[in-house]
């Protein structure tokens, strides 16, 4: 229709350039995420085999410690995506227990969230480990949302309110320029 097509030209894509290595995007990237649990690290390489189970989002270490990944979300209040941050925090034993049994089972959703502490260092918030979270079952397929919980955090109250479209790109900027200082 005709009486529309005004609209699309009015549409305006975003570009991204990494002001590092100059690599252009379509979108500014704004999931970013950790292989592993901090704790992961704490094993000797020549060990990890004998002493870590690792599945995409569960981690077991020496079958004492349980860690598992969910999504941190901070809200972009100007911008149709949100920042997502994919972190591990820990888990008791009991509850690592239980999200194995409703692992399957879409009524997982009306589990209580469960404690846990967060395993992942989460690029220009400072120190992350071990701040107080919660992390919200998903429908079947998806990781559960984790919430901070830790009182006056910067990661707190990012998630609280959000952030910015601006604010975004410098923390994007931020792990940007980070990855490539570590490569």
């Amino acid at each position: 229709m005709k009486l529309f097509s005004f609209l699309k030209k009015k549409e305006k894509k975003i570009g991204y350039t990494c002001s590092c290595c100059g690599q252009v995007y379509d979108e500014a990237p704004l999931c970013f995420g950790a292989a592993y649990p901090d704790y992961y690290f704490s094993v000797p390489p020549e060990e990890r085999s004998e002493r870590i189970e690792l599945q995409p989002s569960l981690c077991v270490v020496d079958k004492e410690h349980f860690f598992h990944r969910g999504w941190l979300t901070i809200p972009i209040i100007d911008h149709n995506e949100n920042l997502i941050f994919n972190v591990w925090t820990s888990i008791s034993e009991e509850n690592f227990g239980i999200r194995m049994d409703v692992w399957e089972n879409p009524k997982r959703i009306d589990e209580d969230p469960y404690f846990g502490w967060l395993q992942t260092l989460v690029p220009t918030y400072g120190d992350t480990l071990n701040i107080k979270t919660k992390a919200v079952e998903q429908a079947v397929g998806l990781i559960p949302e984790i919430i901070v919980i830790e009182e006056n955090h910067p990661l707190k109250i990012n998630q609280d309110n959000g952030i910015t479209y601006k604010q975004a790109l410098e923390i994007v900027e931020k792990i940007m320029k980070e990855q490539h200082q570590e490569n």
